[in-house]
């Protein structure tokens, strides 16, 4: 059961939505392709966390990472997909992709780049509440990147993503859930929004608010209670002369964390 979109608002309502957050990403949607542009920290930082992704799904479900499409025949969820950044890349290694964002014109953004490029995914403007209401049957990778410090309530969130990842089976393993996110430091406030927002200006000032970020050990929880278990965190730091990113073991700024659901 798809969701209905014939009647959904350009700005949707729903825990997982926070009505200030989707008015600034809103005036920004237009530029989710343009490298130099608004979303310049994704697309630097983009090359890192996919192969991230590619390493943890491919060492859970036992897949060469080597071969061409190593996630051929996984359906995967990104939440929050923004302008598809991410369901492209997912696509071009073979899985099949749907991407939800509870902001129409990312939506829109994203299914006009798709067809520009040839790519077929799966885009929905909605929420993961609705998904969850509507019956979607669970996935086997969840992406929840860059997401869950712009919600309305974090806990009730995850919960509703965990419910989309697919259970275990006797023949088959749970799926796994990637979540990435900033941590709430000193050393985050100083260099993510201080510095990326207001020296640098890689992004607008207000696009992330220190007290919503969520520590390691909050996220775990989160994760925890709705019926998941961690099964690895990384770090991932930033080299601004560069512009590169790495993985790392130093979580104080930017952190992802890996979750799997059992039976």
């Amino acid at each position: 059961m798809a969701l209905d979109e014939s009647q959904a608002p350009e700005h949707l309502t729903s825990v997982s939505v926070d009505p200030r957050e989707m008015e600034s990403f809103s005036r920004m949607a237009h530029d989710w392709w343009n490298p130099t542009g608004m979303f310049r920290p994704l697309h630097v930082m983009n090359g890192a966390r996919l192969s991230l992704i590619k390493e943890w799904v491919c060492e859970h479900y036992r897949r060469d990472p080597d071969v061409e499409r190593p996630l051929e025949g996984l359906r995967v969820l990104d939440i929050g997909c923004g302008g598809g950044l991410l369901c492209e890349p997912m696509v071009r290694l073979g899985a099949t992709v749907t991407g939800v964002d509870a902001l129409e014109r990312n939506v829109k953004t994203a299914k006009t780049h798709a067809e520009q490029v040839g790519i077929e995914v799966d885009y929905r403007h909605g929420t993961i509440e609705q998904m969850v209401e509507a019956g979607e049957a669970p996935f086997d990778v969840v992406l929840n990147m860059e997401v869950i410090e712009h919600v309305a309530d974090p806990a009730r969130f995850i919960a509703d993503c965990a419910s989309m990842v697919k259970p275990s089976t006797p023949s088959e393993p749970g799926g796994i859930m990637l979540c990435s996110t900033i941590n709430r430091t000193f050393k985050a406030f100083a260099l993510a929004i201080v510095g990326a927002e207001y020296v640098l200006r890689w992004l607008p000032r207000g696009t992330h608010q220190y007290e919503k970020l969520v520590k390691p050990s909050e996220m775990d929880r989160y994760l925890s209670d709705a019926g998941l278990t961690v099964s690895g965190k990384t770090g991932m730091t930033l080299n601004p002369v560069k512009e590169t990113w790495r993985l790392s073991d130093d979580m104080s700024i930017n952190y992802v964390t890996k979750a799997i659901k059992h039976g």
